[in-house]
């Protein structure tokens, strides 16, 4: 899912939201009672297609396992804190997007309304929105299209990054309510979209049923269940230019239990 966890916790600094009952911490530790608790501090993807879309980010944390930094090598966030608290995020450039190591070509989890959650609260069916350019009439429309999200049994491995990061504790202040936090409608859709589990396949759709793009997530997973490795297979379904699939690995490290 798409988690742009820095612009998150920024606007987190200049919000008072009120809690409501069902938080993202209660969602993931009632999916996950035995989850244990992992940081991540790289991830590689590789490309098997074009090796300048190969990517490492790198998470930093300070001695209380805060995140300090994140960086992808060409963008940057940086965390500080004041007597415990998060005080003030810096970033450069663009913020991470988790989606994007799915490699997805649609921005669901930007503009996605939920349909349908399974029964671990996961959302399972979107309603989303692309804009694109109409020939016939030479301007720019909006079409509407559905996701479909499946989930491995394991838990989601970002949760706990996240929440070294402050995200977590600002997605379980937030009302989930747009009229209530008019300033914060990323915080509201990251909410609503958090998953409690590891996602390993989205399908696109047309309103027609049509299946447009498929993301398959294949992940070898360690002892504590969080994944270690995983190869994403991406396919695009056109009706001119036929079937197009891209192949990337990914690769994940954590710090070392204690």
């Amino acid at each position: 899912m798409k988690l742009k966890f820095l612009s998150i916790i920024t606007l987190a600094l200049t919000l008072c939201t009120s809690c409501s009952d069902d938080s993202t911490s209660d969602g993931f530790l009632d999916g996950n009672p035995d989850a244990v608790a992992r940081y991540i501090t790289s991830i590689t993807v590789v490309s098997a297609q074009d090796a300048s879309d190969n990517t490492t980010i790198t998470v930093n944390y300070d001695d209380a396992n805060r995140v300090t930094s994140i960086s992808d090598g060409i963008d940057s966030g940086i965390l500080a804190y004041n007597n415990g608290d998060l005080a003030n995020v810096a970033s450069s450039g663009d913020t991470f997007a988790i989606e994007e190591l799915y490699e997805s070509p649609y921005d669901a989890f930007d503009t996605g309304e939920v349909i349908n959650y399974n029964n671990d609260g996961n959302p399972v069916n979107l309603r989303f929105f692309e804009s694109e350019y109409d020939w016939n009439t030479n301007s720019d429309i909006t079409e509407e299209y559905r996701a479909e999200i499946q989930y491995d049994n394991q838990p989601n491995p970002y949760f706990y990054t996240i929440q070294a990061a402050g995200g977590i504790e600002v997605m379980d202040n937030v009302d989930l309510n747009f009229s209530a936090n008019p300033d914060a409608p990323q915080i509201v859709q990251a909410r609503m979209l958090f998953p409690s589990k590891n996602i390993k396949k989205i399908i696109y759709r047309d309103l027609e049923g049509n299946v447009l793009s498929e993301v398959t997530a294949d992940f070898v997973y360690n002892s504590d269940n969080y994944p270690t490795s995983g190869t994403i297979t991406a396919t695009d379904f056109d009706e001119f230019d036929g079937e197009t699939t891209s192949i990337y690995s990914l690769t994940f490290t954590y710090q070392a239990s204690n």
